[in-house]
């Protein structure tokens, strides 16, 4: 009997806006986390669509997933997709750095029309069959692309781990526990693997994503199945696309992940930001005792300020699972003429393909079965309060103490800077402070006069 590993992917079943200026120079994307799964979630009242990418990297001969699901799906609700969308909106939303250079002091011209400057921000632009005797029935069966896909409802956990076994597939030996709430809940199971002969004709060599589409009156992502053969915590990044605002989890502490500070300026070297990134988000977890879902971007996907990388375009969104975006303009019909005045065309939207009401909250979560012991549950909030977790870099000028009267009083200000910066860093990572020092570049200190310097005024000239 052929043996197929279960990888139990966990799917469903299913600050103020500031003007972001600056150059981004380095990100900490998905790949940043060996053991993360990425899920899409499009929502819109009881209709969602699920994308969950498997980064199985065994023999493909040895995959299966196994996914709760409210429905009997049809055929035609499932899909597969494309990796580039996850690719996409991890770019947009990513955990970055920006890097800003401090003008020069000594010239003063400049510097003072830069400090009276206010920055403005950028403008929108095959016939089912039963087995009775283990309470499962294999409700439908299809092979869509590069997999065979079967629909399973069952009335017991053992007798579903059973079945499973018996038809090749090889699951973890406590599967039955992790099963056992879902099918309490009457769900069904969708179960696919990789039907190697159709693989083949694909010409890819990794796993396209699976993409579903139901109803429910339940917004939620069943993790527990997916800790059934889990070794430690794992990480879990979630993109939530919705139609009005940020998203957050309703049975769990949703926290927003510290941002928009200063950090020192090394941090752009090499995989420094990564490894800060990786350091600080495990910090926070522990702080949170693995008991939380952070926030790490939530953004209209209609503009950006600026963009790291470009929104997804009406059809990307699409493919994404978006149902009620407008069709890509290449579809549409051409612009009319504005009322009363002929030939007169309306002014161009924004971004390309029009600003689409598409609300973009990434939510990233580090769980374990003794501190996640229920399935996550959301909620769209009425919060559009943009948030992206940034980091600044502020390159100091090249100047030396006695360039000009300004220079002393700008150097000690940018030394007290990368102080708070150090300190900064040290407070998110848990890291060494004086390791962090070390890395560090300091500017040249002002000359400092004897003590006795002026202690008497003039008088003793």
């Amino acid at each position: 009997m052929r043996k197929i590993a279960l990888f139990a992917l966990c799917t469903a079943a299913v600050s103020a806006a500031h003007a972001f200026c600056g150059f981004y120079v380095g990100k900490a994307d998905a790949n940043l986390f060996n053991e993360a799964s990425q899920v899409i979630v499009v929502r819109d009242g009881d209709k969602t669509v699920v994308s969950m990418l498997n980064d199985y990297k065994g023999e493909l001969k040895e995959f299966a997933v196994v996914v709760p699901v409210p429905t009997v799906l049809q055929k035609g609700q499932i899909n597969v997709g494309e990796k580039k969308i996850f690719d996409r909106l991890d770019a947009y939303s990513a955990p970055r750095l920006a890097e800003y250079y401090d003008s020069n002091p000594c010239e003063r011209r400049l510097y003072e029309m830069r400090k009276d400057a206010v920055p403005a921000p950028m403008a929108a632009a095959g016939a089912p069959r039963s087995s009775t005797a283990l309470g499962v029935t294999v409700e439908a069966s299809y092979t869509v692309g590069e997999y065979d896909i079967v629909i399973l409802s069952a009335n017991q956990s053992d007798g579903l781990e059973t079945w499973l076994k018996q038809s090749g597939y090889k699951i973890p030996a406590n599967s039955a526990k992790a099963l056992a709430p879902y099918i309490r809940q009457n769900m069904k199971f969708f179960v696919a693997k990789v039907n190697l002969a159709e693989q083949a004709k694909t010409g890819y060599t990794m796993l396209r994503p699976l993409q579903f589409a139901y109803e429910s009156e339940k917004y939620m992502l069943p993790i527990r199945l997916g800790m059934a053969n889990a070794r430690g915590p794992q990480d879990l990044i979630i993109y939530m696309l919705t139609k009005n605002g940020r998203v957050e989890t309703s049975n769990y502490r949703t926290v927003k992940l510290p941002a928009n500070m200063d950090l020192p300026v090394f941090l752009k070297q090499g995989d420094e930001f990564r490894n800060f990134y990786k350091a600080m988000f495990g910090e926070q977890a522990k702080k949170e005792g693995y008991r939380a879902v952070f926030t790490e971007y939530f953004w209209d996907m209609s503009w950006c300020d600026p963009c790291a990388a470009d929104p997804l375009s009406t059809d990307e969104l699409r493919q994404a699972g978006v149902f009620w975006v407008n069709k890509p303009e290449a579809d549409a019909p051409p612009p009319a003429p504005l009322p009363g005045r002929p030939g007169i065309m309306p002014m161009p939207r924004p971004m390309p393909g029009g600003a689409q009401p598409v609300m973009l909250t990434r939510l990233h979560v580090r769980y374990t079965p003794e501190t996640f012991p229920e399935d996550l549950m959301f909620q769209e909030t009425k919060d559009r309060q943009n948030f992206q977790t940034r980091y600044v870099l502020r390159h100091p000028a090249k100047v030396e103490p006695d360039a000009c009267p300004e220079a002393k009083t700008y150097l000690e200000g940018v030394r007290k800077r990368q102080e708070q910066e150090a300190q900064q860093l040290a407070t998110l990572t848990g890291g060494d402070i004086n390791a962090i020092r070390n890395k560090m570049t300091l500017p040249p200190a002002p000359p400092s006069k004897p003590w006795w310097d002026g202690l008497w005024g003039n008088g003793g000239k």
